[in-house]
């Protein structure tokens, strides 16, 4: 399964978002550090919108995603993060 539909299963579960955008920019970003020998999916944009975000700091917001996304974080470069309620 491909990282991005797995943090797509992952952030649905752990937020139940009213908006979910999961996209693999890995593309526009070939030869720089940390694509090297990599088959795509190291750089992301994510873009959520989730009532758990309610009342959250922008730090907190993104431990709360980093935690979702357990395990995939070290195999990503780059996680740009839109985050908000």
């Amino acid at each position: 399964m491909k990282i991005a539909d797995q943090m797509r299963d992952r952030l649905e579960k752990a937020f139940q978002p009213s908006v979910l955008e999961v996209v693999d920019d890995s593309a526009r970003h070939a030869g720089h550090a940390g694509v090297e020998g990599a088959a795509g999916e190291t750089h992301f944009n994510v873009k959520l919108r989730a009532a758990a975000f309610e009342g959250q700091s922008r730090v907190m917001r993104h431990r709360m995603v980093h935690k979702a996304l357990g395990d995939l974080v070290p195999r990503i470069h780059a996680l740009a993060l839109d985050l908000d309620a």
